[in-house]
C-alpha cells in the first residue's frame, strides 16, 4: 500500500483504539457499577449518569474504526506491488498486497470484517440499554419478561456482530501480516493476542451464560473488558504496523 495510504490507515486505528478503551475512565470517575460485575455496555445505558459520555466515545471509536478499515481495504484493493513514489523505489508494504498484481484474500476480508466491526460498534452506540441489569435486579426480570424497549434486542445483535467482525479481523489480518513479513509487531505479537483474544471471549460468553440462567455473575465483567482491551491492543499494534511497515522492510 502507498505510504500515504498506510499512515492514514495507522492514525484512525489509533485513535480508535484510543477512543474504544475510554471505559477505563471508570477507575477514575464514580460510576456507580463493578467493572468486576457488570457489563461494559451498561456504562452507556439511557439511566447511567454518564451514560451519554460513554456513548459518545463508542460512537467516536466505532467512526475511527471503520473509517481506517475503508482506507485499509482501499490500499489492499489497489496494492500491486509497485514502487512507491517518493520511497526511494521500495513499495510500502502493510497487510494487503502480496505481489505485483495480486490481493491477499487475507488481507481484504480481515479489512472488510474490521469495517462490519467498526460500523457494528456504531450501532451499538445509538442503541443503549435502558438500564443496567446486571446490578438492577427490576431491569433484569424486565429484561427476562421481555418487558424493556427493543433496543435490548438489538443492542445484543449489533455487540454479537461488533465482536464476531473483531474476532475474525483479528485471524485475517494476523495471517496476512505474517504471509507478508514475519519482522512487522503484527505479524510477532498478533498470535498471542488472537489466542487471548479467544481465550477471554470464551469467560465472558460463559459468564453471560451463567447470568442469563441465574447462576452467577462469574465475573462476566472482567471477562469482557479484558475482552474489549486486548481488541484496542490490536488496534493499536495493527496501527503500529502499518506506520512502520516501510521502515522495518527496509531494515
Amino acid at each position: 500500500m502507498s505510504r500515504t495510504v498506510t499512515r492514514t490507515a495507522a492514525a484512525l486505528l489509533a485513535l480508535g483504539a484510543l477512543a474504544y478503551t475510554a471505559w477505563v475512565l471508570e477507575v477514575l470517575v464514580r460510576t456507580g457499577l463493578d467493572p468486576v460485575r457488570t457489563y461494559v455496555s451498561e456504562l452507556a445505558a439511557a439511566d447511567q449518569p454518564l451514560g451519554g459520555l460513554f456513548r459518545a466515545t463508542d460512537l467516536a471509536a466505532g467512526l475511527l474504526v471503520l473509517a481506517g478499515a475503508l482506507t485499509g481495504l482501499a490500499g489492499a484493493w489497489r496494492a500491486s506491488g509497485r514502487p512507491e513514489s517518493g520511497s526511494g523505489g521500495r513499495t510500502v508494504r502493510g497487510p494487503g498486497a502480496r505481489g505485483h498484481g495480486r490481493r491477499d484474500p487475507w488481507a481484504v476480508g480481515g479489512w472488510i470484517a474490521l469495517a462490519v466491526f467498526g460500523a457494528a460498534t456504531v450501532a451499538d452506540s445509538r442503541l443503549p440499554l435502558s438500564c443496567a441489569p446486571t446490578v438492577d435486579p427490576v431491569c433484569a426480570a424486565r429484561e427476562t419478561a421481555g418487558l424493556v424497549p427493543a433496543t435490548h434486542a438489538a443492542h445484543a445483535v449489533s455487540s454479537s456482530l461488533a465482536m464476531t467482525g473483531a474476532l475474525a479481523a483479528l485471524v485475517a489480518l494476523t495471517v496476512a501480516a505474517r504471509r507478508h513479513d514475519r519482522r512487522g509487531s503484527l505479524a510477532r505479537t498478533g498470535p498471542a493476542l488472537v489466542a487471548l483474544e479467544f481465550a477471554a471471549t470464551a469467560w465472558t460468553l460463559t459468564a453471560v451464560a451463567a447470568f442469563e440462567a441465574g447462576k452467577g455473575i462469574w465475573a462476566l465483567g472482567a471477562g469482557q473488558r479484558l475482552q474489549v482491551l486486548l481488541v484496542a491492543v490490536w488496534l493499536a499494534v495493527l496501527a503500529h504496523s502499518l506506520a512502520t511497515g516501510g521502515r522495518e522492510g527496509r531494515r
